[in-house]
């Protein structure tokens, strides 16, 4: 880390704040093909609008969603957010999954390059705009697989519809393979104080790339979810699927709740509530890494734009929750 703190991050030739908002919660409910949640719960457009500005007006100038995100309506309503505040933000999405926004289901997944062009029109009509600044892919083919799609970015990229693009995923390997591409300038990959990911860190600072970092909050563990707060039914943490480790039948396990508990004094010193604490580690971890945590309310908004002005966590910190943890 850098002695000195700016709130921002550099994304592909330009800079971006050191904080993104993730979108996904904002899509409100949708489904898998087997009728499972997949989405956070019920949303309230307008206050999702509210939560948009509130954090515009505190700096954040990254959002990151993707077309699947409540069946294409976060796409919608981030649209909505933005209008006429396009060329103040830059906007990240994702393709590879399918979907019915008629009956907000998953439909399964589409890895050919042909899909690349069509669902990327799409999003751009959802979103109200004429390009992205990064265009995510959100499946996890082989790397050999992955090429071709990459290709049709770098065409994307020369017709001004994207500026870069990116990976979602949490494999090293595959992500060196793509790296070198001209215009790969992220990746997108799970990051947290309760999990860790020094190869990929090193994998952006080898080749400069953004690291866009998803759950830094662990799906709302490191934020208000507690025991005594479960989710509703309509929410993915109700019935996880197997990554989604943190949680059970709406509620974050024992095992989780205890690796809070150790850390919660340290993360909350100097004046930060829980979630900021967690936002400042992941910022302490290197010079590229940018948070999406989620949102839902303006009050969820302002609490985790208010940790720009904080920083990041010092480094004696680090080494001490570092020890803690190993010690849980």
């Amino acid at each position: 880390m850098t002695n000195t703190w700016t709130g921002r991050r550099a994304l592909g030739a330009g800079t971006v704040s050191a904080l993104g908002f993730g979108c996904w919660a904002i899509g409100g409910p949708y489904t898998d093909n087997r009728g499972n949640p997949v989405g956070w719960g019920q949303v309230d457009d307008d206050e999702t609008v509210r939560a948009v500005h509130a954090g515009l007006d505190l700096g954040v100038t990254f959002f990151d969603t993707a077309d699947s995100y409540g069946a294409g309506h976060s796409e919608t309503v981030l649209g909505r957010a933005l209008r006429g505040r396009r060329d103040r933000v830059a906007i990240a999405s994702k393709w590879g999954n399918t979907f019915d926004p008629a009956t907000r289901t998953m439909t399964g997944t589409d890895s050919s390059p042909e899909y690349v062009r069509r669902a990327l029109r799409a999003t751009l009509d959802r979103l109200g705009t004429d390009y992205l600044d990064l265009y995510q892919l959100h499946l996890q083919p082989s790397a050999a697989e992955a090429e071709p799609l990459f290709a049709v970015c770098e065409e994307l990229v020369d017709e001004g519809l994207v500026r870069g693009y990116a990976w979602s995923i949490d494999d090293p390997e595959r992500v060196a393979a793509v790296a070198g591409a001209p215009h790969c300038t992220a990746v997108q990959h799970e990051l947290s104080v309760l999990h860790d990911a020094p190869e990929m860190l090193e994998l952006c600072d080898r080749f400069e790339l953004a690291s866009v970092n998803r759950t830094p909050l662990a799906m709302g563990l490191l934020g208000r979810r507690t025991a005594q707060r479960p989710t509703s039914a309509t929410d993915i943490r109700s019935v996880p699927p197997d990554w989604l480790r943190f949680f059970r039948d709406g509620v974050p396990t024992p095992e989780w709740q205890a690796r809070v508990a150790a850390v919660r004094d340290i993360l909350t010193s100097d004046g930060r509530t829980l979630a900021q604490g967690a936002l400042a580690w992941v910022w302490a971890r290197g010079d590229r890494t940018i948070p999406i945590p989620g949102f839902r309310t303006v009050a969820q908004a302002e609490e985790n734009a208010a940790a720009l002005a904080l920083g990041p966590l010092r480094s004696e910190q680090l080494a001490e929750i570092r020890a803690v943890l190993s010690a849980v």
